[in-house]
């Protein structure tokens, strides 16, 4: 047998084969040096592997060759850009799961347009549907006639109202609501300890995806017993209708003391028209939330005093992974409701979302590893 070289020697022995194995692996043709053993190496213990385990597979990692599942998104406001990390995790998702998505759904937050798409992807037979449950009864029947046809249903980012899901999807994957609501009026009250008038735009009142929030500050601010007058105002459905309203109306109320909004447009419009009116200086306080990149910029500068981030990026990744697991398991892995999260981000922490552009935000079609140092903050 031509001579071994002894790193090949070393990294056989590492992987545990039997005599047999082993003798033939080394008395294979090219292994005489490192460099010419890597590629035979990797496919010896390939096969080897797949000969003494029967549970490896072909298809991706350690799972067995699947189809190539198409899962269908039915969303309320499709070109929204708080949905941009969302359609970078399904797409993520995806990629690394051998799997297919359409983005379907309504522009404006049209209901009958987002059943008409869950109708078509039924029709379709789409491997599985996530949906914005943004109204309590027209999604009932929808959910009930993809579950009928055998298709894995699950909501994200809306699931009805506080207590009544309206539907019998799956599970749920996004930011408790209400809960976030109600902290984002704990905030407002210790923002404004004097009590004065404050505003809180809603992009679409009734919507499911946010009327739980504007709830929920209303209830906090109520509970809290503090002199704040608190007027919920609708500001529209898509970006420059919501700047000219929140425009308007800081111009129509010059004794505003705060500005707050429950939905990723109507925040960052909220901090350009404080930056605009140079309101901060005036003592207006004002917060919403979502990471957009503009409203980002508007903590750094001190035009807004937070922000409320709701893992947008997970509400597409895990959808994917959750509606994947489930045909893989062949139903046995049932998905679990799971809350994406509250964090508020002021000017103390935003700093690492602005110097790192990334997917995760939508702020950078960049695939790329994101590397940090230091303590980790305790929650």
């Amino acid at each position: 047998m031509k001579k071994i070289d002894p790193g090949v020697e070393e990294a056989v022995d590492t992987l545990g084969l039997n005599g047999l194995a082993r003798r033939r692996l080394l008395s294979g043709a090219g292994l005489v040096s490192a460099s010419a053993a890597a590629a035979a190496l990797l496919s010896a213990c390939s096969s080897e592997n797949k000969s003494d385990d029967k549970s490896s597979g072909d298809g991706v990692g350690d799972f067995p060759r699947t189809p190539k599942w198409r899962f269908v998104f039915v969303n309320h406001v499709t070109t929204n850009a708080f949905f941009t990390p969302t359609q970078y995790g399904a797409s993520d998702a995806c990629a690394l799961l051998g799997a297919s998505f359409q983005w379907t759904g309504s522009k404006g937050a049209i209901v009958q347009e987002m059943v008409s798409a869950m109708t078509s992807a039924v029709s379709a037979k789409a491997d599985g549907i996530g949906v914005c449950v943004v109204d309590v009864n027209a999604f009932k029947g929808p959910v009930d006639r993809s579950l009928d046809a055998g298709i894995p249903t699950v909501s994200y980012n809306a699931d009805g109202a506080r207590g009544n899901p309206g539907t019998n999807r799956l599970c749920y994957v996004g930011q408790d609501l209400y809960q976030s609501g109600f902290q984002m009026g704990q905030r407002i009250v210790s923002l404004m300890p004097d009590g004065g008038d404050a505003v809180g735009f809603i992009a679409t009142p009734g919507a499911l995806n946010i009327q739980p929030r504007i709830d929920g500050a209303t209830d906090a601010i109520k509970a809290s017993g503090k002199p704040i007058s608190f007027t919920s105002v609708a500001s529209g459905a898509e970006v420059p209708q919501e700047l000219s309203t929140i425009d308007a109306y800081a111009n129509g109320h010059k004794d505003l003391k705060g500005m707050f909004a429950v939905d990723a447009g109507s925040t960052e419009s909220v901090g350009k028209v404080m930056k605009k009116y140079g309101l901060k200086a005036k003592g207006v306080v004002a917060g919403g939330f979502d990471m957009n990149p503009n409203t980002l910029t508007a903590i750094e500068e001190g035009d807004l005093d937070f922000t409320i981030d709701q893992q947008p990026y997970l509400q597409g990744f895990l959808t994917v992974l959750y509606l994947w697991m489930y045909q893989l398991s062949g139903g046995l892995v049932i998905p679990s409701v799971t809350d994406t999260g509250l964090l508020f981000v002021n000017e103390s922490n935003v700093g690492p979302y602005l110097r790192s552009k990334t997917r995760f935000e939508g702020s950078s079609t960049k695939q790329q590893l994101v590397k940090r140092s230091g303590p980790i903050a305790h929650a």
